[in-house]
């Protein structure tokens, strides 16, 4: 029997290691897609208000599916719906590079890139239900904490080598060559899938239509507070503080370092997060884990803060770093709670109401930081959201002390 107390517990299982490579290579190959093309606009168009514009092409029709996605992984296989939507996404990526290749030079290729990733944001609708609810398949129950932690270290990995490699790939080969590689990581991770050998589909015991299946989800997130609050928590502080949308700004025009310097800057929250996260596999945080999730966004505020004011590279650099490692104390914490929350029939639902507000606070978080940089500054824009994040966790620190001493490992805090 494998040990709770062993650190390495979750890589014991095969199934589990083929799905953090699967996580890896995916989050690499569209951070690398995203860091390229944001630049490229900017490049294009010099308009801060176009790297919002690509979240929000992204974030719609997730918004719009990701509850029929959750829907749709409850009744079939998760790891079928992963490749269908991994190879969809290839599709995609090669019509892009053509449009692209074609539209070189002349005006208008933002559309192009805009519906490339509308398209994408079709196939995450899916992708992003199934694939988060899969890996509490895959580990025995007491290993959940263990097998977030290492997932989050696994896509923080990814985090890192996206945006560390994109600046250099974009210098060294160009666009459209960065795309193939683009291509290549996606073949990987539809490879990598076809790997897992563990079904992923659990019996269906509810009833009703699809409209009374989606509401019994959200009722079962709305009636337990610890989740809520920990999902709500995560989109309001990542909503106004999320500074990764911008970046390109700050690598152009403030810091002057070109892409290269981008690559480091995107690449700084996932470094700090993963050596956090590589803690958390020997100390979970999941012991009075509230506490935890609290003291880690209020220090995400405060790094945020310290960035936008930040005129040195590796004071920025910095700022970032802590921003990542704070945020991946709160990632563990909420990703336990929701391995352990909801029943086996549940799951896509429920991460699907969950890949919503992360949605909202990811591209539409880009999106209202691409507007607030437009219309009141970089600068200020940065220093306003920071500032909207430590409002936040006030209200919310007041809303929930009866939480602060939960511990996950000892009951599941189902109702609370």
């Amino acid at each position: 029997m494998k040990s709770t107390k062993d650190p390495y517990a979750a890589l014991r299982y095969s199934d589990f290691r083929y799905f953090l490579g699967t996580q890896f290579s995916y989050t690499v190959a569209v951070l690398i897609q995203e860091v390229v093309l944001g630049y490229y606009l900017y490049d294009v168009t010099g308009d801060p208000l176009t790297l919002g514009l690509i979240g929000l092409f992204e974030a719609i029709p997730y918004l719009v599916l990701a509850l029929f996605g959750g829907h749709v992984a409850d009744l079939f296989d998760k790891r079928k719906i992963a490749r269908l939507c991994i190879s969809g996404m290839i599709v995609i990526s090669l019509l892009l590079m053509y449009g692209l290749h074609q539209m070189k030079g002349q005006p208008g290729v933002e559309y192009v890139i805009y519906g490339a990733v509308f398209c994408i944001g079709v196939a995450r609708g899916f992708m992003g239900p199934a694939w988060s609810s899969i890996k509490a398949f895959l580990v025995d129950q007491q290993h959940y904490s263990n097998a977030a932690s290492w997932a989050s270290q696994f896509w923080q990995g990814g985090m890192i080598t996206g945006p560390a490699v994109a600046g250099f790939l974009y210098a060294w080969l160009g666009l459209e060559n960065t795309l193939w590689v683009v291509i290549a990581l996606f073949g990987l991770a539809f490879v990598s899938t076809t790997q897992i050998k563990k079904a992923s589909k659990a019996a269906a015991t509810a009833t009703g239509n699809v409209w009374q299946r989606l509401a019994e989800g959200y009722r079962f997130v709305t009636g337990s507070k610890i989740l809520i609050y920990a999902i709500a928590l995560d989109m309001f502080s990542v909503l106004f503080g999320g500074v990764v949308a911008i970046l390109p700004v700050y690598a152009k025009d403030i810091l002057l370092v070109g892409p290269e310097g981008l690559g480091i800057l995107r690449a700084a929250p996932g470094v700090g997060a993963v050596l956090t996260m590589f803690g958390t596999a020997y100390y979970p945080p999941t012991r009075n884990a509230w506490r935890n999730m609290i003291m880690a966004v209020f220090g995400f505020g405060l790094a945020t803060l310290v960035f936008a004011v930040s005129t040195h590279f590796y004071l920025s650099v910095f700022a970032l770093f802590l921003t990542g490692a704070f945020d991946s104390i709160s990632v563990v914490v909420r990703q336990t709670i929701l391995q352990i929350l909801p029943p086996d029939e549940m799951r896509g639902r429920v991460n699907a109401i969950n890949g919503i507000f992360v949605s909202c606070s990811n591209e539409l978080g880009a999106f209202e930081s691409g507007v607030a940089a437009r219309f009141l500054g970089t600068v200020p824009s940065v220093l306003f959201g920071a500032s909207m994040t430590l409002v936040c966790i006030t209200i919310i620190y007041y809303k929930t002390r009866d939480l602060l001493g939960v511990n996950l490992m000892e009951k599941q805090p189902a109702r609370q």
